[in-house]
């Protein structure tokens, strides 16, 4: 929340943008965030913009400019230090296309790190490249040397949860000369992010978990967007000096973060983006994280009680979810969602996720239905009924 707006939404207030929210529970922020009376009114703007003949692109554009913007201002960056990108992946690509290989090939990253960013920095072995994975922070360290060109961290574990000291391991890198690339897509809306805290060099995060938006959006910021060694490979139209200058003759990069933009973004996604972080803008984000805590550690404590085994870290090291480990997680998601209940499964756990319109009640059904599951699994007739 900025200083000097008006005072922060409480949870309840909050939740009543979320209607769907009276009937279902919501615990998969971290793969989908909830629906909000928001999102369903700016799919509709975005549809009656359509009937504004040529002058609808003026429209669209303004979106895009504008969540740019506000993601710039919610991590505490510069505008001129953001691309608006169509997904993470693309965004990990970009850095690590501008990147020379030859004097300092090491990458290191983690075992920990989402697929789709850490193959990315695997496709560049056949560019030089020497990929290294830490298993854990120690390890971080240990892996850090001068031929290191970059080392690449998630804020937050996409598995389970854990909230990795990205400062402590910034210093170290920039010690050594390298750079360091930070995922936060599992952090930016129910915690602070700020990009100079961090010290990270380039980060990434989308719109479509905790900043309550939709897939095809996505944020790229870059500390100084100049100082690398290349320029990208992957670019388009919006990543030139002049988008509308129309002259195929020509490959002029802009000084900002804008040089590594590629085409025509996913409008409704840009839509979807700014209502999402309109949202956003009205939580104190401190807050937010002390909200998710109690409700993950009440959960765990829940659970266990049970009989759950839950995989999660301390809360003090954890982010907005909760692992639940089960032999067979996608069959235990699909019964929770039958009974309303919208969970998500990763490998060997079942994550459950909290957000600001979380409250207890959720936690109990959650607790209720898992307990119910177990009892129902003694009989095979019951097993069907599930």
């Amino acid at each position: 929340m900025t200083p000097g707006t008006t005072p922060a939404m409480a949870p309840d207030e909050f939740r009543g943008h979320f209607p769907a929210l009276a009937d279902r529970v919501h615990l998969c922020s971290c793969s989908l965030g909830a629906r909000s009376t928001e999102l369903d009114a700016a799919m509709g703007q975005m549809l009656e913009d359509m009937t504004g003949g040529p002058r609808a692109w003026e429209l669209f554009e303004d979106q895009a400019e504008q969540a740019r913007r506000r993601f710039a201002a919610l991590v505490g960056a510069d505008p001129g230090q953001v691309a608006l990108m169509p997904n993470a992946s693309v965004g990990a690509y970009q850095i690590a296309s501008t990147m020379d290989w030859s004097r300092r090939p090491r990458v290191v990253t983690t075992t920990m790190e989402f697929p789709s960013i850490a193959q990315v920095w695997l496709a560049q072995r056949q560019r030089g490249a020497e990929v290294v994975h830490a298993a854990n922070q120690g390890e971080y360290l240990d892996l850090l040397d001068s031929r290191t060109k970059v080392v690449s961290v998630p804020l937050v574990t996409y598995q389970h949860a854990s909230r990795l000291p990205v400062a402590e391991l910034a210093r170290a890198a920039h010690e050594r000369g390298a750079h360091v690339f930070v995922d936060a897509y599992q952090a930016v809306g129910v915690q602070p992010v700020n990009v100079d805290e961090l010290d990270c060099d380039f980060l990434v995060a989308g719109t479509m978990k905790y900043l309550l938006g939709l897939p095809g959006a996505a944020f790229l910021y870059v500390r100084s967007p100049e100082l690398v060694d290349r320029a990208p490979e992957l670019t388009g139209w919006f990543g030139r000096r002049d988008p509308f200058a129309f002259d195929p003759t020509i490959l002029d990069f802009p000084p900002t973060a804008a040089r590594y933009q590629t085409g025509t973004p996913a409008v409704a996604a840009c839509y979807a983006a700014n209502t999402g972080l309109r949202l956003v803008e009205q939580i104190d984000l401190a807050a937010v994280r002390t909200h998710v805590l109690s409700l993950g550690e009440l959960a765990a404590e829940r659970l266990t009680e049970q009989g759950e085994r839950i995989a999660a870290p301390p809360p003090g090291q954890r982010g907005a979810h909760i692992g639940l480990a089960d032999p067979d997680p996608a069959a235990l998601a699909r019964r929770l969602g039958r009974r309303g209940i919208g969970v998500s499964p990763r490998g060997d756990v079942v994550r459950m996720s909290f957000h600001y319109y979380n409250n207890a009640e959720d936690v109990t059904a959650l607790c209720d239905t898992v307990s119910a599951y177990r009892r129902a699994g003694t009989t095979n007739r019951s097993r069907v009924e599930w």
